[in-house]
């Protein structure tokens, strides 16, 4: 699976281990930066890999800043993007299972590379359910997301 991967400064201490657990689930990433720690701006970031994955570019996506919370506010303001905010196990398999999450968004200042890793395993790993009543939830997120 080709996933697209962005973060801001804050989060990118968190890069080079995302980039090893990708790669070691065999996935190719589509990196989308930034490549250093000097300050950017967030929304820039949450754009790019939101277009990335609308645009069929990346199935999947990994977005990272300090805490999580601005990253997550940006992307899911995309119409088709269902980006969580996960700190631990169960809601990284759960948003997918349940919710179809296609962005995993991580707070580098709130949990360290281990955690972080765990995150991303366990997000990959998961697979919607498709069961009725999540279909039925995802339509009315759908209608939202045309109402306004």
């Amino acid at each position: 699976m080709i996933v697209a991967f962005a973060c801001d400064h804050g989060g990118f201490p968190l890069r080079d281990r995302i980039f090893q657990v990708l790669e070691q689930l065999g996935h190719s990433v589509l990196d989308l930066g930034t490549h250093s720690p000097a300050a950017v701006d967030y929304p820039d970031y949450a754009e790019a890999l939101g277009k990335a994955v609308l645009e069929g570019k990346a199935e999947r996506g990994i977005l990272v800043c300090g805490s999580g919370v601005g990253a997550t506010v940006a992307v899911n303001k995309m119409p088709g993007i269902r980006a969580g905010l996960c700190h631990d196990c169960f809601s990284a398999r759960q948003g997918v299972e349940d919710d179809d999450c296609n962005v995993l968004c991580l707070g580098a200042r709130v949990i360290g590379p281990e955690v972080a890793a765990d995150l991303v395993r366990v997000f990959f790993q998961a697979r919607f359910s498709d069961l009725e009543r999540h279909r039925r939830r995802l339509q009315k997120v759908h209608q939202i997301e045309q109402r306004y």
